[in-house]
């Protein structure tokens, strides 16, 4: 608790006054692991706004390192029921395409070497077998 209470009065004491500035980095602080003072920068350099706040960079990092550890989960479930120990394109694709949340998410976007997902127009398989039927 003391701890706690010492980086609060440090956090709240003006750097001009020659204290020091906390060392650890502020995706340490959040708990994350994606590059908040990186967000932060290209949210500052970007067309999306004049003023960014100080939160938006965190938030940010975190939603995009939630829906990466997402994706990766389903695509590792992919790669295993294949039987690979190395994940592809292929499975990330197959992975979105089968969860509704993120297949909607990612609709407009074309993976480059997932290719396409197995599907059999059903009125090319009825077509052939009536034929052997003759």
């Amino acid at each position: 608790l003391d701890s706690l209470l010492q980086e609060i009065k440090l956090s709240t004491m003006s750097l001009r006054l020659g204290y020091k500035k906390s060392s650890r980095s502020r995706s340490k602080r959040a708990g994350l692991h994606f590059p908040v003072g990186r967000i932060h920068r290209l949210l500052r350099k970007g067309p999306y706004a004049s003023r960014i706040g100080s939160f938006a960079p965190v938030y940010l990092a975190a939603v995009m390192e939630y829906l990466t550890a997402e994706i990766l989960e389903l695509a590792g479930i992919m790669a295993r029921d294949y039987g690979k120990g190395k994940i592809l394109p292929r499975h990330v694709l197959l992975a979105v395409k089968n969860d509704t949340e993120l297949d909607r998410l990612l609709e407009g976007v074309m993976m480059e070497g997932g290719g396409v997902l197995p599907n059999i127009n059903p009125a090319l398989t009825t077509q052939d077998d009536e034929e052997e039927v003759k």
